[in-house]
């Protein structure tokens, strides 16, 4: 088991010194690095066996994610290497066999402006109700714009703030505010009943880790509803995608009242995508859908596929698009022009947008 914990410890330094973002261990293949989107085999490393990932996987889990891993074939947890680096960690069983994923945690927590990120999603940490949804595919920073939303209301304001996360990410230092961080299946049994605590914890700003199912998300809108400032993650790809997610999840008999619930309580819709720069690293493109009476209408009447069309013409009030993002990012000459295509939602529009 030594020699296993020091194996472990020298994967990790190695994805620490190399600013990778994941750390891969599968069965027949080597040591694997996901460094700005692209994967790299630790070649001078040995090929690992059906005995090595179960090792490695009976050192990092306790025996209560052991027996989960068991149960459930896969088990979420946190893991700190040395107390400087931090990781997300899944591990689960594939073919009989077991694989770990590394998700790095960077210790500090940056600003918007260190992470390229608009400095205007400031604005909706001053108020003092509502949801904000940041949305995108997994691996394109959602969790790192909101730590960083989350760390300028604690250096900023007197609140009381609660993260309710599977499992905990960033860990925050309390400044001038009181944050309280939870862990479900560790100090919670699942999303929606640390929610509903939140009610009787005089909780001013929840952070949910991602909103997965009809319960938490019914939950999470009358919280925001009832004075709380909710924020909260979903694997969809834009605005439209995400209200129409999010109706979806109820039964079709209450779809006209959560429509206008949902109208009532939406701050603004965030979505990210991490794009492989020029040079070296990633740089996010962001679109931004900000609540005003267009959307709230369009909401109402089941009439999402049109928000684009209020995202296109709200740039004055801070909205922008992905392809409009995209186009600046290509013009300033940090992405390519192939790389910025593949992402780019309507090609036409894409190209007329780089012409300005």
């Amino acid at each position: 088991m030594l020699r296993t914990e020091q194996k472990i410890k020298n994967l990790l330094r190695i994805a620490a010194q190399r600013g990778a973002s994941d750390l891969h261990l599968v069965v027949g293949r080597y040591p694997t690095y996901r460094i700005d989107g692209k994967l790299y085999p630790l070649n001078q490393d040995v090929i690992l066996t059906p005995a090595a990932t179960k090792e490695i996987s009976d050192v990092i889990l306790d025996e209560g994610k052991r027996k989960l891993l068991e149960k459930d074939g896969q088990v979420d947890l946190s893991y700190n290497f040395e107390d400087k680096v931090r990781f997300r960690v899944n591990a689960f069983i594939q073919q009989s066999y077991h694989s770990i994923a590394f998700r790095l945690i960077p210790k500090e927590i940056r600003t918007l402006e260190e992470l390229g990120v608009p400095e205007m999603l400031y604005d909706f940490t001053t108020v003092s109700q509502g949801l904000f949804l940041m949305v995108g595919p997994v691996g394109h920073g959602k969790s790192t714009t909101l730590a960083a939303m989350i760390d300028h209301i604690n250096h900023n304001q007197e609140r009381h703030i609660l993260t309710i996360e599977d499992p905990i990410e960033y860990l925050y230092e309390q400044d001038r505010s009181i944050i309280n961080q939870r862990e479900v299946y560790q100090d919670t049994d699942s999303f929606q009943g640390a929610l509903k605590a939140v009610f009787r914890e005089d909780a001013n700003v929840v952070l949910i880790g991602e909103m997965r199912d009809l319960d938490t998300i019914a939950t999470a809108m009358t919280a925001a509803e009832t004075g709380h400032l909710i924020f909260g993650t979903l694997h969809t790809n834009d605005a439209p995608q995400t209200i129409d997610r999010i109706v979806d999840v109820f039964p079709a008999h209450q779809q006209n009242q959560v429509r206008s619930q949902l109208a009532n309580v939406l701050l603004a819709v965030v979505s990210q995508r991490l794009i492989t720069r020029v040079d070296k690293g990633r740089v996010p493109a962001i679109e931004i859908m900000i609540k005003n009476h267009a959307v709230e209408n369009l909401i109402r009447e089941n009439k999402s596929y049109q928000i684009g069309n209020v995202i296109e013409t709200g740039s004055q009030e801070g909205m922008i698009t992905m392809d409009k993002s995209l186009a600046d990012l290509v013009r300033r000459g940090l992405i390519s022009l192939e790389v910025a295509g593949a992402y780019a939602r309507d090609p036409k529009n894409f190209e007329t947008l780089l012409k300005y």
